[in-house]
């Protein structure tokens, strides 16, 4: 039997089957019983934070953030170093698929996914129109940190089409990241100011694992974002930057480190879900990233005489643990004398150390380790913070940019340093820094003495995004500052240049038929419109 008569008996048969029935009768065989009738947004609304510390991927949270905010940003920004093994495309400008696709496929499958009906729901055509109301502007807030941070990895990226399947649009059309970048600053001048305590709360407060639904921390973060999205296009665009960056301080910024936006993990039920990624990632028996503190970063922290801890940033012994033995079952420090912490030069392998140093290398016994008390399961994962925005204000009184911002760049500067040095006491007690050490250290780096106070910022702002490696890449792109040296390894694929960007999956080339408007040339060197390339 042909397909067509196949096609008309089975009509038949299921005009037959429903002859007797009356239009309700009708009516119920129409709906699926199984259907869901309304989603429970506080569970999306928690899944999209969950996602926005698991970087894409709340399947498993380590994933994105091992292959491209260590394997990629976090070498080629020189705070880590890598010798072999592992995942880490940035330390030798090698190309790793999976690091390419990770943060586009999973965040427009994640919580960009989730947020996205949250929209729709709370929406004038959605179930529950104005009964979500800070729920609705807090996802706002959420989208516009994932698409910015989208937008600084790849450049052009569907934007105003995107998550729209169930609207029909399966072929997402590419936006300018001028556009984008214009309509993430709305959205936040939008969403923080419709933040209100006197909104409906609809189970909000319990949803909200960041901030337990704190109408006042959510419109800071709002602007402190706003903030820093306008000084990312102060280069190439002022007038926009200064519009916003006018508008964040009116607003109103973060204020202390209190205001910082933390996810808090766990170590259970799921360790795919609730533990913290990056740990996972690094965590013997887990990833096992052998990856090294930089010597790039190691010096920064060892000051202008390593030979003295007189000097010496007091992030040094924060952030590195020692020299140590790291196995699943103990940690084993070899050497944690301030002096002796020596980091990894990027771009070398076993055999170019071997040959640096004129002996056989042994990497754990040489190399400084990321500190085991930052790194354990149940870490919270940190955002944004205080320090940065600190550090921005100074900026843009350096610069000129907006207006409304009180006090002078120096005293920005020095909260700003102040914060980035006193925030790890949040993973640990015992990494408290007192005023006393952070007064010491600002006194043997006096604000626009020691250096410049332009590069004296960017070198802040650098060290202050340890393990917000993506940020801190896109600072670096921005600004230029600490100036890195490139490594030139054999076989690199940028010809000796320090990436400026990702590379889009493969599966969006094949299979978007408007790819053809993305950022062009798809290589690792082309530069994103912020950083000076092409709209």
């Amino acid at each position: 039997m042909r397909y067509p008569e196949i096609l008309r008996l089975g009509t038949l048969v299921a005009l037959l089957a429903v002859a007797g029935c009356d239009t309700d009768e009708l009516h119920r065989l129409n709906v699926d019983p199984q259907a869901v009738k309304q989603m429970d947004l506080n569970y999306l609304f928690t899944a999209a934070e969950l996602g926005i510390a698991a970087n894409g991927s709340s399947a498993d949270n380590r994933y994105t953030d091992w292959r491209t905010n260590i394997a990629m940003a976090g070498h080629a920004i020189q705070q880590l170093a890598n010798a072999g093994g592992g995942i880490a495309a940035g330390d030798k400008y090698t190309e790793n698929f999976e690091t390419n696709a990770a943060y586009f496929e999973f965040t427009y499958n994640d919580q960009l996914k989730n947020i996205a009906e949250i929209m729709r729901q709370t929406g004038p055509q959605g179930y529950a129109p104005g009964q979500y109301a800070n729920m609705r502007h807090a996802a706002r807030i959420l989208r516009a940190f994932s698409f910015h941070r989208l937008t600084d990895l790849y450049g052009r990226v569907p934007y105003f089409e995107a998550n729209q399947g169930m609207e029909g649009v399966y072929f997402p059309r590419y936006d300018r990241q001028s556009e984008i970048y214009a309509d993430l600053l709305k959205e936040l001048d939008e969403a923080s100011a419709a933040l209100s305590a006197a909104n409906p709360d609809e189970g909000f407060a319990r949803a909200d694992i960041i901030y337990k639904g704190d109408v006042g921390k959510w419109k800071r973060w709002g602007y402190s974002l706003m903030l820093r999205l306008a000084m990312r296009v102060s280069s190439v665009a002022p007038a926009l930057a200064g519009e916003y960056v006018t508008k964040a301080v009116a607003g109103g910024v973060f204020t202390g480190n209190d205001d910082n936006v933390w996810v808090r993990m766990a170590t259970g039920p799921s360790q795919w879900i609730n533990q913290n990624g990056i740990s996972r990632a690094f965590f013997p028996g887990d990833g096992g990233q052998p990856s090294f503190l930089s010597k790039t970063l190691v010096d920064f922290l060892k000051g202008a005489d390593p030979g003295t801890v007189a000097d010496d940033d007091p992030r040094l012994m924060i952030l590195s643990g020692g020299i140590a033995d790291w196995t699943a079952t103990e940690w084993k420090p070899i050497n944690t004398d301030p002096l002796a912490q020596k980091g990894m030069p990027n771009g070398y392998d076993q055999a170019m150390l071997d040959a640096l140093e004129g002996r056989r290398v042994n990497q754990v016994q040489t190399y400084s380790r990321i500190n085991h008390k930052l790194l354990q399961l149940d870490e919270p994962y940190q955002i944004m913070n205080y320090g940065e925005v600190e550090l921005l204000l100074a900026e843009a009184l350096e610069r000129g940019i907006g207006s409304g911002i009180s006090g002078t760049a120096a005293g920005h500067y020095n909260a700003g340093v102040k914060a980035s040095v006193q925030m790890y006491a949040f993973y640990d007690p015992s990494l408290a820094v007192s005023d006393g050490q952070v007064a010491a250290y600002l006194a043997a780096y006096p604000y626009g003495v020691a250096k410049p106070a332009l590069p004296m910022i960017y070198e802040q702002l650098w060290v202050n995004k340890f393990f917000n490696w993506w940020d801190a890449w896109a600072d670096w792109r921005r600004t230029g500052y600490p100036q890195l040296t490139p490594v030139n390894y054999p076989g690199n694929v940028t010809n000796g240049v320090i990436p400026r960007r990702l590379r889009y999956p493969a599966a969006e080339a094949a299979g978007n038929r408007n790819f053809s408007e993305a950022t062009q040339p798809d290589t690792f060197t082309t530069k994103v419109w912020w950083d000076g390339g092409q709209d």
